[in-house]
């Protein structure tokens, strides 16, 4: 295939070549030349620029005969790191997963889970839930609510960069504040990270908020392979840019929490028994003076009319409560489950904040 390169000046395009199986589309990463593929059907979209200075495919999946195969057959001779993101309609258990964005060094796949269907989507289920493939995700619990309850895939190994950013900010001092978790668009625009502005990511923020079904229409459009494309592939870079940062502890701690987000809001009648294990403490910081201590989640069950007593008036209540325990406490909201609490940290401060939930909800108004 014949290329020519053309000069831009703060823009990054898209070229796509349509195939019998969909599109092939090749994205600039540099922000200063572009790769113009020979083709009947070209288009270019502005991306924001990226440091990586390398094109790559994006490949529209629709058979899983399109996937890596080192992907489909997870070894331990060759694990990888990827990017991962999922779009869909109210992602959660009882909405509907439309796409899966993988993004490997070489390429990216959209996984079209509307086009491909459960058949596409199992295909995945061993890298998934797979040890030997890290899955590299801006906060993954919804992800992983969807994937479980629609497709039965327990989401494993994941590096979330949400996590980490704030094991980071911990590990260099920083004060924890309850609720301050950073989102993906203000996680790019860190220098530290990416130093990029985000901008496109409002735009379908409106469009989804204007219509609900945005990621199911098919064709892909151009935007909406440019937003998913964007939402993973400067995970990889940023991917890195953490670890190196992150002492053994620290990985620990993301390990586990991770391991612990995936379970989140993935309620099971077994206690998790037929999900892979919590990674244990390394040996190698047990004898720190400041040794980690066993995190786990805890499941709250909440009686019917009192999770408004647990709030409390603008959130004033769970407030109260996640400033006096050193535990991360999350409501499903209007996705749900409404009438649980789920409690995720050190096992002493889960024990306390269970107290102070349950007291709370004895408490007579």
């Amino acid at each position: 295939m014949s290329k020519s390169n053309r000069k831009v000046k703060s823009a990054v395009y898209l070229s796509a070549v349509k195939t019998g199986i969909g599109f092939t589309l090749f994205i600039c990463f540099d922000g200063s030349t572009i790769a113009m593929a020979s083709s009947n059907h070209l288009t270019s979209i502005p991306l924001p620029s990226d440091p990586g200075g390398e094109v790559v495919p994006v490949h529209i999946v629709t058979h899983a005969s399109q996937l890596p195969p080192e992907f489909l057959k997870p070894s331990p001779d060759k694990k990888l790191v990827i990017g991962f993101d999922c779009e869909g309609v109210d992602l959660c258990r009882n909405g509907t997963l439309c796409i899966m964005q993988l993004a490997f060094p070489d390429a990216i796949y959209l996984v079209d889970a509307i086009e491909g269907g459960k058949t596409l989507v199992e295909a995945c289920k061993p890298a998934l839930e797979s040890s030997y493939i890290t899955k590299v995700i801006h906060d993954c619990k919804r992800d992983s609510e969807a994937l479980y309850f629609q497709f039965n895939i327990k989401l494993h190994n994941v590096f979330d960069t949400q996590i980490a950013y704030s094991l980071i900010e911990e590990q260099e001092g920083g004060t924890k504040v309850p609720d301050d978790y950073i989102s993906f668009v203000g996680l790019l625009a860190d220098p530290r990270y990416c130093g990029i502005s985000y901008l496109e990511k409002q735009e379908v923020r409106v469009l989804l908020r204007q219509d609900p079904n945005f990621w199911k229409y098919r064709p892909l459009s151009e935007l909406m392979v440019r937003a998913a494309t964007d939402d993973v592939r400067f995970l990889l870079y940023i991917y890195n840019k953490m670890v190196v940062k992150m002492n053994q502890k620290s990985l620990w701690y993301l390990a586990v929490r991770g391991a612990l987000y995936c379970r989140c809001f993935c309620i099971t009648d077994n206690n998790y028994a037929d999900w892979p294990p919590i990674p244990p403490i390394p040996e190698d910081i047990i004898t720190d003076d400041n040794a980690p201590e066993e995190e786990i989640l805890s499941v709250v069950d909440v009686p019917p009319g009192k999770m408004g007593v647990v709030i409390g008036r603008r959130g004033a209540s769970i407030l109260a409560i996640k400033e006096s325990c050193n535990a991360e406490i999350f409501i499903g909201g209007d996705k749900g489950p409404p009438d649980k609490v789920f409690v995720i940290g050190p096992v002493k401060q889960v024990r306390k904040a269970e107290a102070i939930l349950r007291g709370r909800m004895l408490e007579i108004y």
